[in-house]
């Protein structure tokens, strides 16, 4: 029980996740040189993207671990990252990389309320959704 009586939920928080990828190092430029994400070679050579208390594992296409996914297939992710940047700076860092903005900045909601977003796609044509909460005011 929690301090407001309620039984904690079952799950708790995303550890990681896998992305199919046709090219593990087109993937890591993009993560790493665009969205500032940390490359980790863990466990035999595997690569992933490390970001905060998360990180997302790749899987070379016609190479995947097992177990994977029933149909592993590179761009069929559809992705939102929350930025502590404030969207027009990742605008011009998006800008500055060459990364084409798809729409936004635009409405929508996110697991804890509004946000506004940017749309981006990343060499597998996974769409990458960049988004920030709107700074509440007392």
């Amino acid at each position: 029980m929690d301090s407001w009586g309620k039984e904690a939920a079952l799950i708790e928080s995303l550890d990681h996740l896998v992305l199919n990828v046709a090219d593990i190092e087109a993937t890591v430029s993009f993560y790493c040189g665009v969205l500032g994400m940390e490359r980790v070679t863990f466990a035999g050579g595997r690569t992933a993207l490390s970001f905060g208390r998360q990180k997302i594992n790749l899987h070379q296409q016609g190479r995947e671990f097992e177990p994977k996914a029933r149909h592993p297939m590179p761009g069929s992710a559809d992705l939102c990252f929350v930025s502590a940047w404030p969207l027009e700076r990742v605008t011009d860092r998006l800008n500055a990389a060459g990364t084409v903005i798809e729409e936004g900045p635009v409405a929508r909601t996110g697991a804890r309320g509004p946000i506004i977003s940017l749309y981006v796609r990343d060499p597998d044509g996974n769409l990458v959704e960049i988004s920030n909460y709107p700074i509440e005011s007392d």
